[in-house]
């Protein structure tokens, strides 16, 4: 790896095998230290979500981060990863401040708030996985339209939000936490039991079959948003499109950093033909 990110934020930024790895790895030259800073930037926002990070210190970490994004938006940030991405060319033209969102969407995650209505989770999704993407490709060199950006990188956070939960459910609900819209999960007569089972009931295996089939339809619909002109430069993000849409019914956890080789040629694959603007 190349560029001014130091270890430990690089190897947390882009695990290899991961999805982020590959999209990294095959990202245009202009995007790639973007890419790092802001999927460092999202590691470390993901880390304080894990079951082993102690509540009241995670609250406390998002309230520093909160600030320090609006340091990064008024040019002065203190963190190893908010200076590299202000060191940028184009982090002046920006709009930095919109990661603000971003961070409280982790603390409704982190606060286990649900998502009450299945027409509010486009939006949480955006905000949680889209919006850092979104101001990755915006930092590097521009030539993309920012309608375009945003329906490629809301497609993708909706998709990877429902990989994500479905793959997770069982954990997550043991947690005493909920991924899916609350309506939909009366709807359809789920409770938090039903989520938590060790054998799900068939009610609810119906249910995350038809959300897996929403989450390949999100990573279609990110692969379609670009347009020829769009795909070589943006290229990383017909990458993750590719691999989101294998990783759906791979039934494996979407983040695993384990290697595999069907990844690496479906990424390369995806690259080759986004860069020939296919």
């Amino acid at each position: 790896m190349t560029g001014g990110l130091d270890e430990p934020y690089r190897s947390r930024a882009v695990p290899p095998g991961s999805a982020r790895y590959w999209s990294w790895l095959f990202a245009a030259d202009d995007c790639r230290e973007p890419l790092l800073g802001l999927y460092a930037l999202a590691a470390e926002w993901r880390a304080l979500l894990d079951p082993g990070s102690e509540a009241a210190a995670a609250r406390a970490k998002l309230v520093w981060w909160r600030d320090e994004i609006r340091r990064l938006a008024a040019g002065a940030p203190l963190h190893p990863i908010t200076r590299h991405i202000a060191a940028l060319p184009h982090a002046g033209s920006a709009d930095l401040a919109g990661l603000e969102v971003a961070v409280e969407a982790v603390a409704a995650e982190l606060a286990g708030v649900p998502v009450e209505r299945a027409v509010e989770l486009d939006a949480h999704a955006a905000a949680l996985y889209g919006i850092p993407l979104l101001v990755a490709a915006r930092l590097g060199e521009p030539r993309s339209d920012l309608d375009t950006l945003r329906r490629c990188t809301g497609a993708l956070a909706a998709g990877e939000y429902l990989t994500r939960a479905v793959s997770d459910h069982r954990r997550e609900a043991r947690r005493g936490r909920i991924a899916f819209p609350v309506d939909e999960l009366l709807t359809a007569g789920i409770d938090n039991d039903d989520l938590a089972a060790d054998v799900s009931p068939p009610h609810l295996v119906a249910y995350l079959e038809a959300l897996r089939r929403k989450a390949a339809g999100h990573f279609a619909t990110a692969a379609a948003a670009l347009a020829p002109g769009d795909r070589p430069p943006l290229r990383h993000l017909a990458v993750l499109a590719r691999l989101g849409a294998r990783q759906v019914h791979a039934g494996r956890n979407p983040s695993s950093a384990d290697f595999r080789f069907a990844d690496l040629y479906n990424a390369w694959s995806a690259a080759r033909r986004a860069a020939a603007g296919r």
